[in-house]
């Protein structure tokens, strides 16, 4: 069943725990898909007035947020041995490539990639517990983690909500198409990511081969 057909059966207070739980999961370190679901709620805020926008948008920035700082919690209790951990069980998330390259990301930009992280398919997944593994300062991380939160959050919330509104009658007719837009807009971003994770990899792999002995004279 489409997502947004299925939301319709349930009662409003249950989209709004849906919206939270499976943000604040997917911010904690899970895979699912929280912006598919935010997404949804709010084309389907904007055509059924049940469904309040602000208490929707408030209860995904909640999510967010918790979500994240219960991820840097068990990142900084559990170490690196968790991140090898989470490789196992989500080799396609977690692979080695995958996490030297959001490292990298981390390095370069420190609490500002938590908060573009927030952007990002992947990088959303991680920012909690790799912020957590590389002992950012906590300050640092809640600063970035509660203004990405506010801002990715609710203003998708607030985008799609008022997109809803203006093409209502539009979007009655073809409200799959928010839906699609959301999906190849974390395909594209899964896909960069995936490039260079990819390149991170190649070079780590280069770095890591001995030079080839030197050839003697008599050769």
């Amino acid at each position: 069943m489409h997502v947004q057909e299925w939301l319709e059966t349930v009662p409003a207070v249950a989209v709004y725990a849906l919206v939270g739980i499976v943000i604040g999961l997917e911010s904690l370190g899970i895979p699912l898909p929280g912006e598919i679901i935010l997404v949804s709620s709010a084309l389907l805020a904007s055509q059924h007035g049940d469904i309040d926008p602000v208490i929707l948008g408030a209860c995904a920035t909640v999510g967010a947020i918790i979500g994240d700082s219960i991820g840097y919690a068990i990142g900084r209790k559990g170490g690196r041995p968790l991140l090898a951990w989470l490789g196992g069980k989500f080799p396609r998330h977690f692979s080695e490539a995958h996490i030297a390259t959001a490292e990298r990301s981390f390095q370069k930009w420190g609490m500002w990639a938590v908060f573009f992280g927030r952007f990002v398919a992947l990088l959303r997944i991680f920012a909690g517990p790799l912020a957590g593994v590389l002992h950012m300062p906590y300050w640092k991380f809640l600063t970035a983690n509660v203004l990405g939160g506010i801002l990715w959050a609710g203003g998708t919330t607030a985008v799609i909500y008022y997109v809803g509104i203006v093409a209502e009658s539009w979007l009655k007719r073809f409200s799959w198409l928010g839906l699609v837009l959301a999906v190849l807009i974390g395909l594209t971003s899964m896909l960069v990511l995936k490039r260079k994770a990819k390149k991170t990899a190649a070079a780590t792999t280069a770095t890591a081969e001995p030079a080839p002995a030197p050839a003697s004279v008599g050769d």
